[in-house]
């Protein structure tokens, strides 16, 4: 148990599961104290593996808890209460962005693997206001996170975060490091945003339609999986063979189509 931990029982329907290993969570620490210095935000403390270590070594930490007694648990157990901010509210309602305020912020979490995607799909859209993310997942969803085009854990959540992130795996973690143990291993991965000069211009809104589509029949040849969407001519004017499928295109090749979607309503 860590050590100072609040002890509440897992609750299913949070996907809750503990991290103990102390090694792990020493070499979480080390991680995310080498990110670039910024106000840090944990998500999803649980009993405080993480929050109770950090703020030894920070100056002040903000905490997201959607378990009710967690969150009243850790102010009371956690060392340093005067440097701990809790947060009882759900994660996927959470403003980044007015929290952030003109500043950017670090997150850090063990992620329940119930909410994980939903959750990386609602940070996307506060990647203005990120720093930095370093995230403990199910191991299957990091590595569809930093899969490359052409690969069978490629898809729309590789495209989606590695059209504003670099993605890193860093290590994998055993199930025996949580309680319970869950029936998979876990993955620390770290997202950084890419620089604004560098991301790739597009219509968010036309670019995550056009992937969301293509995912949806990912079995099929791009002519067949786009249609309606984007012409077998638009895709050989831009050089993508329409008996492609949608895993084989890189994250450029759909920023290309979407752009070339745009400039066709607009024209």
């Amino acid at each position: 148990m860590d050590e100072g931990a609040p002890t509440t029982r897992p609750r299913k329907r949070y996907g809750q599961h503990f991290l103990h290993d102390q090694t792990v969570i020493q070499r979480i620490i080390d991680s995310i104290l080498a990110a670039s210095p910024c106000p840090l935000v944990e998500i999803g403390p649980g009993r405080g593996a993480l929050t109770c270590p950090l703020l030894r070594r920070v100056e002040h930490l903000d905490v997201i808890e959607i378990d009710r007694d967690l969150a009243a648990a850790l102010m009371k157990k956690c060392p340093y209460p005067e440097k701990l901010t809790v947060y009882n509210t759900d994660a996927l309602k959470f403003d980044f962005r007015s929290h952030a305020a003109g500043r950017k912020l670090c997150l850090v979490g063990n992620l329940p693997y119930n909410i994980s995607t939903p959750l990386l799909f609602h940070l996307l859209d506060f990647i203005d206001c990120i720093e930095d993310m370093l995230f403990m997942l199910q191991k299957e969803v990091a590595e569809r996170i930093c899969a490359g085009a052409g690969t069978h854990q490629y898809g729309r959540l590789s495209i989606m975060v590695q059209s504003l992130c670099r993605a890193e795996s860093l290590f994998t973690v055993g199930a025996g490091a949580f309680t319970p143990a869950p029936k998979v291993e876990s993955a620390v991965i770290r997202l950084a945003p890419i620089p604004e000069n560098e991301k790739p211009s597009t219509d968010r809104a036309g670019f995550s339609r056009l992937v969301r589509t293509a995912f949806s029949h990912r079995r099929k040849t791009l002519r067949n999986a786009l249609k309606g969407l984007a012409t077998e001519t638009v895709l050989r004017q831009l050089g993508i063979p329409p008996t492609a499928r949608p895993q084989d295109l890189t994250v450029a090749e759909y920023v290309k189509i979407a752009n070339a979607l745009r400039e066709d309503k607009s024209g």
